[in-house]
């Protein structure tokens, strides 16, 4: 079956509050879209601004090898001359071979928004359609607020799509604009659309996810014979997003059997899906499904007891089709099957005795029950379990440390901290003395100074995230705090974790870990 994903993340994507993108940005989503394959990527709004019409100059050079670009625009203007049309001019300058092409079918939104009579509406539709088509354009009619615009009145709506085809669109897209339908809307008014007379292989289908039912409603116009599906990667869009392209396609070749890409570029998904989510700033979604990193975590000791025995007992598909992967995780809801996958994991099992598992276990619960969480700490937690046997040796130990805020009232400048630190390494003893604008900095900066001289390799070491939580709200001040530190080298990141009533305490532990478990795994003896 032949089917056509259209993928507005560059336009439609864009829109979301919060989401910005550069030329250089949209550039490159587009080669990756491209590398995996979607048929159409929609590049911009042309007309709109002078970085989606350099983008459309630009695009032009690559030599894209799966995709064809579109660009957006809308209907001529009420009452005007489609040969001056500004926006309808630059959706041909474009020189994409693709146009998509926004008109009105509510009979309210044509009355109260663009303040014309329904009829002109229907002159904008047909002579932009038609001045596109004369011209050698693929031409997708984007029938805004169809489905709001059906209920209300669907005569006039169904006119608008009659009005859309006679006029040479190739593709009616039926846009839920507002996203308030839920399925068994789409259902049925694609169903009547259908016996309007309007041929299915000319009907494609625009959910937004205001019901969160956007995907789910892309899959039932699907299921009436719609081949062409729009969407976003990730479901980036206006207000609640758009239908998550991301999703649908796991759906479609998953679930439904319907081959939308090689089984080397399904392969690719999650790697687009986080490549985007980076692209636009955003940290990725853990618990999207198909893609997110925790999509196939297994945390209860009941799930990774009989993940361990049965693969899939808990999980729907195999993560690797899609390049995921699973994980068994290690919380205060482990059970010792959680314990044995991660020795298992780290290549250890063996070294274990069944007495040494239900101890550890114990020992994690404790010590998640005092405020630690091992669950996306795996650094900390490798650590635990190695010295649990001894199978490592501490490459430092702390003999003590102080942290002293400098400052007065009369300061104009900002308040400092300074470190002192006293380790011991390789039998001798180092004092070191470091100043930051936090006590975490001062600490960080101390320990690495104590530390180069015997691991100049640390230099490659950078802390990417910083993160404190309150564990025990009700006691106030005297309340423990978890604090999680992210680090990460040119080719891995880890996470420690520490608590304690007292933040540099905690704070220290996670760093101190965060070292400790690079050495440990980086440097030989």
């Amino acid at each position: 079956m032949n089917i056509e994903l259209y993928d507005t993340t560059l336009r439609d994507g864009a829109q979301q509050s919060g989401i910005s993108l550069s030329l250089k940005d949209k550039i490159n989503i587009t080669l990756k879209l491209d590398e995996i394959g979607i048929p159409t990527i929609e590049g911009g709004y042309a007309g709109s601004n002078p970085k989606d019409d350099e983008y459309f100059k630009l695009i032009q050079k690559e030599n894209l090898s799966n995709s064809t670009i579109s660009a957006f625009g809308s209907t001529r203007k009420p009452n005007s001359k489609i040969e001056s049309d500004q926006i309808v001019n630059a959706m041909l300058l474009s020189e994409t071979k693709t146009l998509a092409v926004v008109g009105k079918t509510s009979s309210k939104q044509v009355e109260k928004v663009l303040e014309t009579s329904l009829d002109e509406n229907l002159n904008m539709i047909s002579e932009t359609i038609s001045y596109l088509k004369q011209r050698n354009r693929r031409v997708i009619f984007d029938a805004e607020h169809f489905f709001d615009g059906f209920i209300t009145n669907k005569d006039y709506a169904l006119k608008t799509l009659r009005v859309a085809i006679d006029s040479g669109a190739d593709i009616l897209a039926l846009c839920d604009t507002n996203g308030g339908m839920i399925p068994e809307n789409i259902r049925n008014i694609v169903n009547e659309s259908i016996e309007f007379g309007i041929d299915v292989k000319k009907i494609g289908i625009h959910c937004h996810n205001d019901t969160d039912t956007a995907v789910a409603c892309s899959l039932v116009a699907f299921d009436q014979g719609i081949n062409h599906i729009q969407g976003t990667v990730n479901g980036y869009g206006e207000r609640c997003g758009n239908a998550n392209l991301i999703s649908i396609i796991g759906n479609l070749q998953l679930k439904k059997g319907i081959k939308i890409f090689s089984e080397e570029n399904l392969k690719k998904i999650t790697e687009l899906s986080n490549y985007v989510s980076d692209t636009v700033n955003r940290t990725p979604f853990a618990y999207a499904p198909y893609v997110g990193s925790k999509a196939f975590t297994h945390k209860g000791g009941m799930h990774a007891s009989a993940v361990n025995k049965y693969v899939d007992s808990y999980q729907h598909i195999n993560p690797e089709v899609i390049g995921n992967n699973s994980n068994i995780t290690v919380s205060e809801l482990a059970g010792r099957s959680n314990i044995i996958s991660r020795l298992k994991e780290l290549l250890i099992y063996e070294e274990y005795s069944p007495e040494d598992i239900k101890k550890l276990t114990s020992i994690i619960k404790d010590k998640e029950n005092s405020g630690f969480s091992y669950e996306t700490a795996s650094a900390s937690l490798e650590l635990l379990l190695k010295k649990y046997k001894k199978l490592i040796e501490s490459p430092f130990e702390l003999n003590e440390y102080s942290v002293t805020l400098k400052s007065s009232p009369k300061d104009f400048g900002e308040p400092m901290c300074e470190a002192n630190i006293n380790i011991s390494v390789q039998d001798e003893i180092h004092n070191s003395k470091a100043e930051g604008n936090g006590p975490v900095a001062a600490l960080d900066k101390a320990l690495r100074q104590a530390l180069s001289y015997y691991y100049p390799e640390l230099s490659k070491i950078k802390l990417t995230d910083y993160k404190v939580r309150v564990v025990n709200e009700s006691e106030a001040t005297e309340s423990i705090v978890r604090v999680s530190i992210e680090s990460a080298d040119h080719k891995t990141v880890w996470t420690t974790v520490g608590a304690s009533p007292n933040i540099i305490e905690a704070s220290w532990m996670a760093l101190s870990d965060s070292m400790e478990w690079w050495l440990t795994n980086n440097i030989n003896d």
